[in-house]
């Protein structure tokens, strides 16, 4: 029995091209063949650390191609345990004959295709010629969604906030040789009201940015607070902005920093713009005007698990051809 390839984070790592990879996406995006069932989303209790954890079944079907799913844990206090939040494996197979093409970490391959697609998004809602950028945590994804943001826009300027400053600077450091700089900074309040962009990717369950902040012709990119009872923005923020999301399916089902406002009549189903489906299909328009606030909520999609390791196995097979 041949042996089932294991492409790890490390490689990963060492193979992702984030311009190649969000143009896989946006490919992913504008087709329509895959298929992507509504995920599954189980909170379970965790009775050692006092809050729930989260697992998450995530499957994705290109049919006659290939086929998916990711197994992921999310299991919020572990960064007390010096361990990322976010844990799993993805089983990518043979949408034909239904064997296993390969086992992929999880952690590396979830952080690349979540910052592409937030850069996805960004390349239609930011201004062309944004090039200031605020990460608003110090989360495994902060030094990837830096990275992609400045795939897409002459990114010069990058502040890190994080609630411990010693690891805003960590960020800082790990980015030192890219070309554009970057300074751990202790005010979201501000260094928002500097930036073009401002990406948000951690695990509040309360706003941490407010609306009144916000300057015209930003973009605000929220990642994190994936529950329905979590956010990342205020009211204030959503009712000043064009909103969009990554997908309907998720997006109006699963954060809180769209669930919310749309429960307590904040905002309807109507005033979301687009998703990226749409965006990416040439179907709606992004950003309308320079002066314009765009606010982009990703939750997560198979399809990007999908896409991205479609993109990985390849890059794999590549290498071990050589």
């Amino acid at each position: 029995m041949k042996k089932i390839p294991f492409i790890s984070d490390a490689f990963v790592e060492e193979n992702c091209n984030f311009e190649s990879l969000i143009e896989s996406l946006r490919q992913g995006f504008r087709a329509s063949q895959i298929e992507v069932p509504m995920r599954h989303h189980h909170d379970f209790p965790n009775p050692e650390e006092g809050m729930d954890s989260t697992l998450l079944l995530m499957p994705a079907f290109n049919p006659g191609n290939d086929l998916g799913v990711k197994i992921v844990t999310v299991s919020p206090n572990n960064g007390k345990h010096d361990l990322p939040a976010i844990q799993g494996v993805y089983i990518y197979m043979d949408a034909q004959k239904g064997g296993i093409k390969a086992i992929l970490d999880a952690k590396s391959l979830t952080a690349k295709r979540t910052a592409s697609t937030s850069a996805l998004a960004s390349s239609y809602l930011s201004r062309e010629n944004a090039s200031s950028l605020l990460m608003v945590g110090t989360g495994a994804l902060a030094c990837n969604l830096i990275q992609a943001h400045a795939s897409v826009r002459p990114i010069t300027t990058v502040y890190v906030w994080g609630r411990n400053l010693e690891k805003a600077k960590a960020v800082c450091e790990e980015l030192k040789d890219f070309p554009f700089s970057c300074e751990a900074v202790s005010s979201i309040e501000e260094y928002s009201k500097k930036v073009d962009i401002i990406s948000c990717a951690t695990l509040s369950a309360t706003p941490l940015i407010e609306g009144k902040w916000l300057q015209e012709g930003q973009h605000l990119d929220l990642v994190g607070a994936y529950k329905k009872d979590m956010r990342e923005a205020d009211d204030d923020a959503i009712t000043k902005s064009s909103v969009f999301i990554d997908t309907y399916q998720g997006g109006l089902k699963e954060s809180g920093d769209i669930l919310i406002p749309l429960q307590n009549n904040i905002i309807t189903k109507e005033d979301i713009k687009a998703d990226l489906f749409e965006l990416c299909s040439d179907a709606k328009k992004g950003r309308s005007s320079d002066n314009e606030i765009t606010y982009f909520k990703s939750v997560g999609h198979a399809l990007e698990d999908l896409v991205a390791a479609s993109y990985f196995y390849h890059e794999y097979s590549t290498s071990n051809k050589q």
